[in-house]
């Protein structure tokens, strides 16, 4: 916990918080004769701070944007991979409480839990040192102008960009196919391949078969792969 508090840059009053913030229910079903709290009521609370803390960012950082751009960039900057990458950044894999069936199935590593412990997380801050801590916190592992440019890039929906491309001629013909996957079911990686008339024109990677099919199309639109492709 000790190591876990310099990652987060703060010390809690009350330990038992960050305790069951890290406390997973399969581990709370298994003991319950301990009386424990998982930690999903805190995840519950966790979600609408994170959810004020960046609406205000954004608010704040994105004067001239509408409602629904700033909505839709909040929506982007708070999703489960964005909340998996700072709970990696933190390590709280290896802090938290898992059942013996979680540990065993590489619950360590599930992207779902690990998002759910980084809102947890901010949650017990914010019961333990109200928002200003709990707004540091996010700040500091969450919200910057470089994080907001990643899942910006990540938004984008290359596909759609790339086939508007296409379209600008007659007669081509777009398609998409796996090419591989790799991985354990609950971490596996999915390969494709973007086709221009049967030609490959880029390649990706990605943990879903959208991911994968995206990163092809985003590869074959900044690497000029398309340059020369026409028949």
């Amino acid at each position: 916990m000790e190591d876990l508090e310099k990652k987060l840059n703060y010390s809690f009053r009350r330990k038992e918080l960050l305790q069951e913030a890290l406390c997973h229910s399969s581990y709370a079903n298994e003991h319950r004769a301990a009386h424990l709290s998982s930690n999903e009521r805190l995840e519950f609370l966790g979600d609408s701070v994170l959810g004020f803390v960046t609406a205000e960012y954004l608010f704040s950082r994105h004067p001239d944007l509408p409602e629904g751009d700033l909505t839709r960039i909040r929506a982007t900057l708070v999703c489960e991979q964005s909340l998996y990458e700072v709970a990696v950044k933190l390590e709280l894999g290896r802090c938290l409480k898992l059942g013996r069936g979680e540990e065993s199935g590489g619950g360590r590593t599930r992207t779902s839990i690990l998002a759910d412990a980084a809102e947890a997380v901010f949650a017990a801050v914010y019961l333990d040192g109200g928002i200003d801590a709990a707004s540091d916190l996010i700040h500091r592992v969450l919200l910057d102008a470089e994080r907001e440019e990643l899942v910006e890039k990540r938004r984008r929906d290359y596909k759609t960009a790339l086939q508007e491309l296409v379209q600008r001629q007659a007669d081509q013909v777009l398609t998409y196919r796996m090419v591989g996957e790799k991985g354990p079911d609950h971490a596996k990686i999915f390969s494709a391949e973007v086709l221009l008339n049967g030609r490959a024109v880029g390649q990706g990677s990605g943990h879903s078969k959208k991911e994968a099919e995206q990163s092809a199309a985003r590869c074959a639109l900044e690497n000029g792969a398309l340059d020369g492709a026409y028949n």
